[in-house]
């Protein structure tokens, strides 16, 4: 036969479990009744996806070992026209290569699609790496 402090200790956790059953119903309210019909949960809609904010098509000249503009924003999938003003070639691509171009030739022109990926992305001239701007997908 086990002591009866054993017996004491279940009896209490029983105490505790039956006061926290008051506290939480004092938080949840009552119980529903079970002869009381309650309705589904009215579905909620998901997250809105939200429209392109960009715009479908920009052109980005590179003059004096510049990119003008620098900065821009594009709408996912839009078009990015590289014109080469300079007279040396250059590259429009991203510091993580998931968009480039190929080397652009002096008065040459060359595009590029941005990324489907909503975000910003850092760019540069992969021959002059000072040459750098950031491309925002949105």
């Amino acid at each position: 036969m086990r002591p009866p402090t054993r017996l004491a200790r279940a009896g209490g956790a029983l105490l505790l479990a039956a006061g926290l059953s008051g506290c939480l119903s004092a938080y949840i309210g009552p119980a529903p009744d079970e002869n009381t019909p309650t309705a589904p949960p009215s579905a909620q809609p998901g997250p809105a996806t939200a429209a392109p904010t960009g715009p479908a098509a920009v052109t980005v000249t590179i003059g004096n070992f510049q990119f003008q503009p620098a900065n821009f924003t594009v709408r996912p999938g839009g078009t990015v026209t590289v014109v080469n003003t300079d007279a040396v070639e250059h590259t429009l691509t991203a510091q993580d290569r998931t968009f480039g171009t190929a080397p652009i030739a002096p008065g040459a022109t060359a595009t590029v699609t941005a990324p489907a990926q909503r975000g910003p992305y850092s760019y540069q001239c992969t021959f002059h790496h000072f040459m750098r701007g950031i491309l925002t997908v949105a």
